[in-house]
């Protein structure tokens, strides 16, 4: 079941993060973590993760609105939170704000692993991941990591070239923003960060689909939001 879900975790305590991290890595999970609370805001609104581990004290933004504000955004993602308050009044308060489930610190790595698995088995499962996509004249391979024309020319794709266009085509129903790509693909915070890092694998990945960068047909540019995928059928 851990194949391809993606775990973020915002603990401030760095042994405790560390160890929850391991557990879920050693698991199976992709592991996204933050520190404090406004980066695992960050990270949790934009981020495309399939559960958060929440701790409730933490600086720059408590656990609480950090939850309040998910349940705004993403109301469906599963939220488990992990605090020393073992008060009945601040467990309720929680699973009132929306919280699935509720573990109080210490606890061991069996018993949270369980907790994971099984609010996990209750969450809707997301859809498969993407395999290709047809672009003008040839189609994405995205397990081969090459792009592959009817002429019988072959352009073959980095690793993060091919991540960013399968998380493109993936949500190609809308513009995808450089701060979201950049929590994804690179998995970084984009607050505070400056970069074009973005823009230049863009640009490469246009030359190898063969779309013109002047007039752009399949990676379109979309003005104050980001970028779309606007290619063939996947």
């Amino acid at each position: 079941m851990s194949q391809g879900i993606t775990i973020l975790t915002i603990e401030d305590e760095r042994a405790i993060r560390q160890g929850i991290v391991d557990a879920l890595q050693f698991a199976g999970y992709r592991a996204l973590q933050a520190d404090n609370g406004k980066d695992g805001l960050e990270l949790a609104l934009n981020a495309s993760c399939d559960l958060v581990l929440l701790d409730l004290m933490l600086p720059g933004c408590s656990g609480m609105e950090i939850l309040k504000r998910v349940r705004e955004v993403h109301p469906t993602l599963p939220v488990i939170i992990l605090t020393a308050r073992g008060a009945e009044d601040d467990r309720v308060q929680g699973l009132r704000v929306g919280a699935d489930d509720y573990v109080v610190k210490p606890f061991s790595v069996k018993e949270l692993m369980a907790r994971v698995e099984a609010v996990l088995r209750r969450s809707p499962q997301r859809p498969d991941d993407v395999g290709h996509a047809d672009v003008p004249g040839g189609v994405a391979d995205f397990e081969r990591r090459e792009v592959r024309f009817a002429d019988g020319h072959r352009n073959e794709l980095s690793e993060r070239e091919t991540q960013l266009l399968r998380y493109l085509v993936a949500h190609r129903q809308r513009a995808v923003s450089r701060d979201e790509l950049l929590s994804n693909v690179w998995l970084i915070s984009p607050r505070g960060l400056s970069t074009r890092t973005v823009d230049m694998h863009v640009a490469r990945l246009r030359e190898k689909l063969r779309d013109d960068s002047a007039n752009p047909q399949v990676l379109l540019t979309v003005r104050g939001k980001g970028y779309m995928f606007a290619g063939g059928e996947c």
